[in-house]
């Protein structure tokens, strides 16, 4: 097992084929999908394994535990021309990367778990990583996970309008960025 980094209670280690159950459990309960895939696209085992598990991509995917529970999912990528040019950005030679992440455990929102999680993240991938910028995307009415992104330094520096498919219909999106 990797562990990318602890911070007190909180732990970030690579996923397993072992954890495919707990992305299943959460990316099939309404509560989660209503913020992360959708409620109209529950997740079954198939679906993980085709989502999450494929070892050519780009992204680091990982599990996150608090108080040795497992709660949640965070990845993490460096984006490519391809993914700058998208959101604007045009140093090329810049090194940027994406986060994308949720707490599927509900018993475990709104607990400042959510903050802690993004500026370990932050941290890691600036002290580690060297990253110059991050980036994420979340939907504009998403004002919880606005809130707790602006809390760990991210600006809204963009409008993405109806930049993702989501419960049947293109919604917009704030490119969200913290800037070493």
């Amino acid at each position: 097992m990797l562990l990318f980094f602890e911070m007190g209670n909180l732990r970030v280690r690579k996923l397993s084929n072992k954890d495919a159950d707990y992305l299943v459990q959460w990316l099939s309960n309404p509560l989660v999908l209503q913020y992360y895939a959708g409620r109209d696209r529950p997740h079954n085992i198939e679906m993980v394994r085709e989502i999450f598990f494929h070892e050519e991509d780009s992204e680091t995917r990982c599990i996150v535990e608090y108080d040795s529970k497992v709660i949640g999912y965070i990845q993490f990528y460096e984006l490519d021309d391809e993914g700058k040019g998208e959101y604007g950005y045009t140093n090329l030679k810049e090194k940027i990367y994406g986060t994308d992440q949720f707490i599927g455990e509900v018993n475990y929102w709104n607990k400042g778990i959510g903050k802690l999680l993004v500026s370990s993240m932050v941290n890691y991938l600036i002290t580690e990583l060297d990253v110059s910028k991050i980036v994420m995307d979340p939907q504009t009415w998403n004002v919880r996970a606005i809130a707790c992104y602006e809390k760990c330094g991210f600006k809204k520096v963009k409008l993405l309008p109806k930049h993702e498919w989501h419960e049947g219909e293109l919604r917009d999106q704030w490119l969200m960025e913290f800037s070493k």
